[in-house]
């Protein structure tokens, strides 16, 4: 069973009606759903730790680099954690290769 959190966002619509002289504008929230076991997500975390692995580091070291518990590299790599985008770069700089190389590697 995946577990799974909604985002919202807003989806704008606009309903021109030009024979009457006037338009319609629209806004509704629309649930996005975001699962932290998708295939991507996975294949991240996947990444994540052949990085860590190749650079010769264990998850004990990255943790240090990066102020944190164990706990917190262990979860991002099994995916039990999502990392936003601050914290990728960040965990990038720690195992020692630019964000590019990450998303290259998730590309392959």
């Amino acid at each position: 069973m995946a577990v799974t959190s909604l985002a919202f966002r807003t989806v704008r619509t606009i309903r021109r009606y030009p024979m009457l002289g006037y338009s319609q504008v629209s806004l509704c929230a629309v649930a996005v759903e975001k699962s932290i076991y998708s295939a991507e997500y996975q294949r991240l975390c996947a990444v994540l730790r052949e990085l860590r692995r190749e650079a010769g580091l264990t998850q004990v070291q990255v943790a240090a680099e990066l102020d944190v518990p164990q706990s917190f590299v262990s979860k991002y790599e099994s995916g039990e954690r999502r990392l936003d985008v601050i914290e990728l770069r960040h965990v990038a700089k720690a195992l020692g290769v630019p964000v590019r190389v990450v998303l290259e590697r998730l590309g392959e």
